[in-house]
Formats: C-alpha cells, sequence, structure tokens
C-alpha cells in the first residue's frame, strides 16, 4: 500500500519520492499518519489513469491536498509546500501553447516588400489562416496606408465572418484606422514584442518561402507582373506543395495517386519554375 500511495503523491506533487533532497521524508512523516483503512487499494487503481499529469504544472498547494483527499490521503498544505518543485517559469499560458490552442481562430498579417526591374518598390499585404496555412487575400500597392490597410483586410473576409484574432506586427502602418476595421469585424488584435518575428511564425514561414521559391528566382517587371507570378504561386502553393505541418499534405487536401492509376505524367507550374 505505501508504495502505490508514493506513486500517487509522485504523480499529483510532481516529484519522484527518494530523489535527493530530502522528499523521501514525506513518506516516513506523513504517509505514516495516513488511516490505512480510509484508502483501499481499487480506489487508487482506479484514480491512477485520471491523473492528468500535464496539468499538475499549475496547480497550487491546496489544489493537490484537494486532490490527494479525494483519493483518501491527508496531506497537510504545509508538507506539500515543503515538497513541491519551485517553478521557475510562470504558470500562465505560453505563447506557443495561445498559437496551438487557437489555430483555428487565428489569421495573421504581414507585408513583404518586392523590388522591381526599374527600382521601384511594391509593398504585399498577406492575410494567411493559420488553420491549414492558407493565404485568404494579397493585394499590391506601391504607397500603403493605414484606411487601404485596413479596408485589404474587410475584403479577405467577403462573405464568411471573420476570425477571433488577429496577430500582427508593431508597423506603424496599422494605425487607428486599421484598428478599427478590425474592431468592426469583431477581430480582437494581437500584436507580437518588438522585434520578435519568431512570435508570428507562419506568416514569417510564408514570406520566407515566398522569396526562396519564387521571387528570388525572377526578375519582377511591374505591378501587374508581380500580381500575376503571385497568383500562379498561391494557386501551386495551395494545390500542390505539401507541408509538413499538415501530414505531408496540401492546403486543399490532395489524395493519394498510385502507379498503377495510370501514367506518370510531369506539370510544369508557376511558368515553369516548379514542376509537379
Amino acid at each position: 500500500m505505501a508504495i502505490e500511495q508514493r506513486h500517487l503523491i509522485e504523480q499529483v506533487c510532481g516529484v519522484a519520492i527518494g530523489r535527493p533532497g530530502g522528499v523521501a521524508t514525506l513518506v516516513d512523516e506523513e504517509l505514516c499518519k495516513v488511516d490505512q483503512a480510509s484508502v483501499s487499494r481499487r480506489a487508487i487503481q482506479a484514480h491512477q489513469g485520471q491523473l492528468d499529469l500535464g496539468m499538475t504544472s499549475t496547480w497550487g498547494s491546496p489544489r493537490i491536498r484537494d486532490e490527494l483527499a479525494k483519493l483518501g490521503l491527508q496531506v497537510s498544505d504545509s508538507t506539500i509546500r515543503k515538497y513541491r518543485p519551485r517553478l521557475r517559469r510562470s504558470s500562465s499560458q505560453a505563447w506557443k501553447t495561445f498559437l496551438r490552442t487557437h489555430t483555428e481562430q487565428i489569421v495573421a498579417v504581414d507585408f513583404l516588400t518586392v523590388p522591381t526591374a526599374t527600382f521601384r518598390v511594391l509593398f504585399v499585404f498577406i492575410v494567411l489562416a493559420h488553420e491549414r496555412r492558407k493565404v485568404l487575400h494579397f493585394v499590391i500597392t506601391e504607397s500603403p496606408s493605414a484606411c487601404w490597410t485596413g479596408q485589404q483586410l474587410v475584403n479577405a473576409f467577403p462573405f464568411e465572418a471573420a476570425p477571433r484574432f488577429l496577430l500582427r506586427d508593431r508597423d506603424g502602418i496599422y494605425g487607428a484606422e486599421f484598428g478599427r476595421r478590425a474592431a468592426s469585424l469583431g477581430m480582437e488584435e494581437k500584436v507580437i514584442a518588438p522585434r520578435s518575428l519568431r512570435q508570428n511564425p507562419y506568416a514569417e514561414r510564408l514570406i520566407g518561402t515566398l522569396r526562396r521559391e519564387c521571387l528570388d528566382q525572377v526578375i519582377i517587371l511591374n505591378e501587374r507582373h508581380l500580381n500575376r507570378v503571385l497568383r500562379e504561386y498561391v494557386d501551386c502553393y495551395h494545390r500542390h506543395r505539401t507541408h509538413r505541418a499538415l501530414d505531408r499534405d496540401c492546403q486543399i487536401p490532395r489524395p493519394v495517386e498510385k502507379a498503377e492509376q495510370g501514367k506518370i505524367v510531369e506539370l510544369s507550374l508557376v511558368g515553369g519554375l516548379h514542376h509537379r
């Protein structure tokens, strides 16, 4: 019985009894005080599988005490505080956890600059859905403004409700007018920390992919040329390019086509820049 009680407290408190640090005295001082008749072997075995070990890192001493009491183990708060490991990091939700939990409710926006053959600089505004890394909307301009950017955000959701969260950086282009447009769509802006591009990872990864696989291989002549190239590449990105994060599938799921189904032929995409 004492071994099973040790195992339960190890699970709930997140420590291993008997390891260095004096934790072994928990058994000697506390478990001996527990009424053995109040804890049955069946009750312990029934609750062992129900303990959520991932939640114990956010539990305080009273919560651990109450959970142990539900298992028939009467341990004081002071004992739990004495032997419970102290967390060095905050118990609040991490940024990575937030992104993973709310993937279906997040869109990210960002700008991409593209130089042309005539030394002009064009700005590409991108709206990306986190759920399947889908490019919802992109548009090109030579002189963006807060009002123009806000209108493009509205244009990205013409027939459907906008997601709950809008992830963006601290660029000055996102002014008060942009904030009003986002609020009118029912979106809550989540602004990343200064110089922390990794907090907007999907949009930054998309921009890097656009540069490596498309724009670095083509000399852009003008705005019309850039629009055509991007449209062809985005279609390829959605329908043909596989992604590890999507279980090696495309944004628009593509079925497996075995060799037995017919002859394998090569498809030229994006003007011959890519093939499938």
